[in-house]
């Protein structure tokens, strides 16, 4: 398994790549980049899902681990900002003051350093954001944002399954865990997690195959990005 900084720096170069790619292009129509965003219950098997959603559309999955060490890191938080054109780090700038003085309610450096990776990591796109509140910083018109939801059965069975848990550690984990999410959402956006209106679409692990519900997030994001293509090229 490849180490946080060797996913970062892979995926700096696939930046770079893709960038070079563009401006040798010669278009008129504006293609929004592409990120999807995933939210999950703890235990609906929603972190793999992001990784089989990552592989088959040829995207890097980016988890909290590695959104974090961007974060913490001025060295990689200079780098990503870098990356994007200068005309767009003004303006998310502005993006960034006005969800730490209106929406949000958390001024930490942290939720500006937060809204800022996030921000820039949607500009450059071809990425599966994992958790850290990804639908509430970019919004509707920004990528495509999926929660994947279980009843708290399956989701114990497959902690016991998948994560060796014993039933009461299961029970716990999910518990604590389905907690301090909530609770990053609320500090840091004064915002519902389980507001099914922060996200394009819901899907229930327990009676969906993983592939199955990876084929059809697909689907719906290429449909969204199509729709979001022509209304920006109108």
């Amino acid at each position: 398994m490849p180490s946080i900084d060797q996913i970062i720096n892979r995926q700096f170069k696939q930046w770079e790549s893709e960038q070079v790619r563009r401006d040798e292009e010669v278009s008129t129509v504006v293609i929004p980049p592409s990120i999807v965003t995933v939210s999950r219950e703890h235990g609906s098997r929603g972190s793999y899902f992001a990784l089989r959603l990552s592989q088959e559309m040829g995207f890097e999955r980016m988890h909290r681990q590695v959104i974090e060490a961007i974060c913490d890191s001025t060295g990689y938080r200079k780098q990503i900002v870098e990356s994007i054109d200068e005309k767009y780090r003004s303006t998310m700038a502005t993006l960034v003051d006005s969800m730490l003085f209106g929406q949000a309610v958390d001024h930490t450096d942290y939720a500006r350093n937060l809204c800022t990776v996030v921000l820039s990591v949607a500009k450059l796109g071809g990425v599966v954001l994992v958790g850290r509140g990804g639908s509430f910083i970019l919004g509707p018109q920004t990528g495509f944002h999926i929660r994947v939801v279980c009843p708290i059965e399956k989701r114990i069975a497959n902690l016991i399954k998948h994560s060796s848990f014993s039933e009461s550690e299961a029970v716990e984990s999910i518990k604590k865990t389905d907690n301090e999410r909530r609770e990053m959402i609320r500090k840091l956006f004064n915002a519902d997690l389980d507001d099914p209106r922060n996200y394009d679409m819901i899907v229930n692990s327990a009676y969906i195959d993983i592939e199955e519900m990876v084929q059809m997030a697909m689907l719906a994001v290429t449909a969204k990005r199509d729709k979001v293509t022509r209304l920006q090229n109108v």
